[in-house]
């Protein structure tokens, strides 16, 4: 057996194997019968005549190959939803022979070649990755399966110290191994809850999805751009809150931060890197009150940004956590097929503390000093865990 397991395909040796007697050797042997001299020569076994015809073919092979060769902030809008007036309840064939023949020689060549370097690669992987980027630690770049319970522990880094590049934004990340943008954002089954049949549970999480993608990932709303298309899925209904949105877009303080809701980067600061970015999360949903349904998303974006003006790159990682709800008209004032927001937090990663200016502000690798956290490390891409104080702190890696 070889050293993989499977059955040796070595050449047999020629020592101890009968092979047949020449030409030679009979005429030699019938000169000595004469006289008297000779002892016949031995016939050779059935084995010994199958393994000098493999050799003899082997021979004729080779003498033929040798001719030829990576800051909390939070947003409630009051869990009771609000209270409504009314509670409504061409050749010869020989040659095309010969042509196959040779072909079909050639890939079987070329296909134990193949299998033969696979083998050699799995034994000893080293000799593939040492001659990849990275000296040998060749980035994992298998997708993950969707995330379908709160995770347990950090996920490990992205298997490069370095960090991103204009060619690699994701590089030395995790994020190098989620989902791409709205695919990461996975709807689960529906069912009927809460009073609503399943098609309206449907709706609401395809709605919660859609608000994801508009506030999150659409390219117009990431480069400060009014985000007209979220707006438009919330239910105007829903007493204070759209007018709220809109102020805070059009003058952002504090308490009225459009960041709550939507992700923005100046354009004249920072801009997204290539078309990309990565999603990580999952979506859950109960029953709420009578005649309604509530989803809950929780799911964190990696940016990968470029300084305006400039070459250097960095990422802002965003943790976006959610509950939306849709209510049945025929039983709550709201508006049919539209969505509200009874709660919004976001946990930022790399963006300036004290800014209030309705934009995210990442540092880039040559920036000066900024004014120094007051609150502990984190890691932004720690999904088992949530900071709920309003706190600076320092991110562990971006």
């Amino acid at each position: 057996m070889s050293r993989n397991g499977t059955p040796s395909e070595e050449r047999p040796e020629r020592s101890g194997d009968e092979v047949s007697p020449t030409d030679e050797q009979w005429e030699e042997f019938l000169r000595h019968a004469e006289r008297g001299t000779a002892d016949a020569p031995k016939e050779p076994s059935a084995r010994a005549r199958m393994v000098t015809g493999r050799l003899r073919a082997l021979d004729e092979e080779a003498a033929r190959t040798r001719r030829g060769r990576w800051r909390r902030r939070g947003k409630s809008v009051p869990a009771e939803p609000w209270q409504p007036e009314g509670w409504r309840t061409g050749p010869a064939w020989q040659e095309m022979n010969g042509r196959t023949r040779k072909r079909r020689r050639v890939a079987g060549a070329l296909g134990m070649v193949v299998v033969a370097g696979a083998l050699v690669v799995a034994m000893r992987p080293s000799l593939l990755t040492d001659h990849l980027p990275g000296g040998g630690r060749a980035a994992d770049t298998t997708p993950l399966p969707a995330e379908t319970a709160p995770p347990t522990a950090p996920p490990p880094d992205g298997g490069d110290p370095l960090g991103p590049t204009r060619e690699e934004p994701f590089r030395g990340s995790p994020a190098l191994r989620w989902a791409d943008g709205a695919q990461g954002i996975e709807i689960p089954e529906a069912k009927a809850v809460g009073g609503l049949d399943r098609d309206q549970v449907a709706h609401a999480l395809r709605m919660t999805k859609q608000l994801l993608v508009e506030a999150d990932l659409d390219p117009a709303t990431l480069r400060g751009e009014r985000p007209g298309k979220a707006l438009e899925l919330l239910d105007p209904l829903q007493e204070g809150w759209l007018e709220e949105v809109e102020r805070g877009l059009r003058e952002p303080t504090r308490d009225q931060d459009p960041l709550t809701l939507f992700t923005r980067f100046d354009p004249d600061e920072a801009r997204l890197l290539g078309e990309v970015v990565k999603t990580r999360g999952r979506m859950t949903f109960e029953a709420g009150k009578a005649g309604s349904v509530e989803v809950h998303a929780d799911y964190t974006f990696v940016y990968p940004l470029v300084k305006a003006g400039g070459d250097d790159v960095t990422r802002t990682i965003v943790r976006r956590r959610m509950t939306t709800a849709v209510f049945d008209p025929a039983r709550w004032v709201s508006t049919r097929g539209k969505l509200s927001v009874l709660r919004t937090d976001q946990n930022v990663g790399n963006s300036a503390c004290d800014v209030y200016d309705g934009f995210l502000h990442p540092t880039f690798p040559g920036d000066a000093p900024g004014t120094a956290p007051d609150g502990s490390a984190m890691d932004p891409y720690d999904r088992s865990e949530w900071l709920d104080d309003d706190v600076c702190g320092t991110v562990t890696r971006t």
